[in-house]
C-alpha cells in the first residue's frame, strides 16, 4: 500500500472524522490551519478543494460572516456514511461470517427469503460492448468493495457485503447490469486453497503490514499514559485514519480459518480501533470549528 497522505486525501479524511459535523460549511481559512497541522500547505490546500468540488464531493458555501466556506454534497455524505460499518466496524464484522468450508452456520442461517450474514454472495455481470465504461466502472467498484475473481465476470464475496454491494450499485445506476446470488462454496478444492486464487493474500497482508510499521510506534507512544494534547492527537489520528480508511476495502474480512496463521489484519485493525479510542475526541478539540 503506498502511502495516500495526499492533500485530496487528508481533505476527505478530515471531513470523515470531523468535517461533517461542523455546525455549517468550514471555511477555507480553517481548512489551511487544519490541513497544515498535517503538513498541507495553503496552495494545495486550495488546488485540491477546488479538485474536489469539480467531483461533487465538496460544495462552494459562505460562512454566516460572509467567508468563503466548503460543505459536503449530498452524495458525498452518503459516501461517508456508507464507509462508516466498514472504517470502524472492520473487527466486528470479520467475527461473523462464513466457517472454513464457506458454509453458514445454522444458528446464522438465514430465514426464507432474506439473505443472512454468512456464506458467500456472487454478483455476476453482463455489459453490452457498446456500454463498456460501465463494465470497468462496475469491475472498479466492485474490487473498492473486497470482492474477489472468482471466475471471468463472476466476483465473489463474503455474504454480510450483500447489502453495501447492492445499496452501491443502486446509487450508481449500475443495477440493470448485475444479478446478485447468494450460495455456499462446494468444491472442487477446498474453499481455504480458493480463497488464494479469489484475492491477492499477499498484497492484502503487505498492506496491514505497512499500515503497522507506519502507526504501531505511534499507538505505543501514546500507550506510555500522557494525556493526549489535542494538536498532536489529531495530527496522530488524522494521519492514522487516512492510512486505515483504505484497508477495510481491500480486505473483505474472511474468517481466521480462511487465512494464513501469521495474517496481520486483527492486529492491525486493534491498532486502530485503540488509536481511535485514544485520540479521535481528543483530536475534535483542536478540530473545532
Amino acid at each position: 500500500m503506498a502511502e495516500q497522505h495526499t492533500p485530496r486525501s487528508l481533505i476527505v479524511t478530515f471531513y470523515g472524522a470531523y468535517g461533517r459535523s461542523a455546525p455549517g460549511p468550514v471555511p477555507v481559512a480553517s481548512l489551511i490551519r487544519l490541513l497544515g497541522a498535517v503538513g498541507v500547505d495553503a496552495p494545495s490546500v486550495r488546488s485540491s478543494v477546488s479538485r474536489l468540488k469539480r467531483r461533487g464531493f465538496l460544495v462552494a458555501d459562505r460562512t454566516a460572516e460572509g467567508a468563503a466556506a466548503y460543505g459536503l454534497s449530498t452524495e458525498a455524505r452518503e459516501l461517508l456514511e456508507d464507509g462508516d460499518r466498514r472504517i470502524y466496524g472492520y473487527r466486528d464484522a470479520v467475527a461473523g461470517g462464513v466457517d472454513a468450508a464457506g458454509v453458514p452456520g445454522e444458528e446464522a442461517g438465514p430465514a426464507p427469503g432474506e439473505v443472512g450474514e454468512a456464506g458467500w454472495v456472487l454478483a455476476v455481470f453482463s455489459v453490452p460492448e457498446q456500454e463498456r465504461h460501465k463494465r470497468h466502472l462496475l469491475r472498479s467498484r466492485l474490487a473498492r468493495l473486497g470482492f474477489g475473481t472468482a471466475a471471468p465476470g463472476v466476483w465473489i464475496a463474503p455474504a454480510r457485503l450483500y447489502d453495501e454491494a447492492r445499496h452501491t450499485l443502486e446509487r450508481l445506476q449500475l443495477r440493470p447490469y448485475v444479478e446478485l446470488f447468494r450460495g455456499e462454496h462446494l468444491g472442487f478444492a477446498p474453499t481455504v486453497e480458493a480463497v488464494g486464487r479469489w484475492w491477492d493474500l499477499t498484497a492484502i497482508a503487505k498492506q496491514h503490514e505497512e499500515f503497522l510499521d507506519r502507526h504501531e510506534p505511534v499507538l505505543r507512544g501514546w500507550q506510555s499514559g500522557r494525556e493526549p494534547a489535542p494538536q498532536e492527537a489529531y495530527h496522530d489520528y488524522l494521519l492514522a485514519l487516512d492510512s486505515w480508511r483504505r484497508l477495510p476495502y481491500a480486505d473483505p474480512g474472511l474468517p481466521t480459518a480462511l487465512l494464513p496463521s501469521d495474517w496481520p489484519g486483527d492486529r492491525s485493525a486493534a491498532v486502530f480501533a485503540e488509536l481511535h479510542a485514544r485520540l479521535h475526541t481528543a483530536g475534535a478539540a483542536y478540530a473545532r470549528l
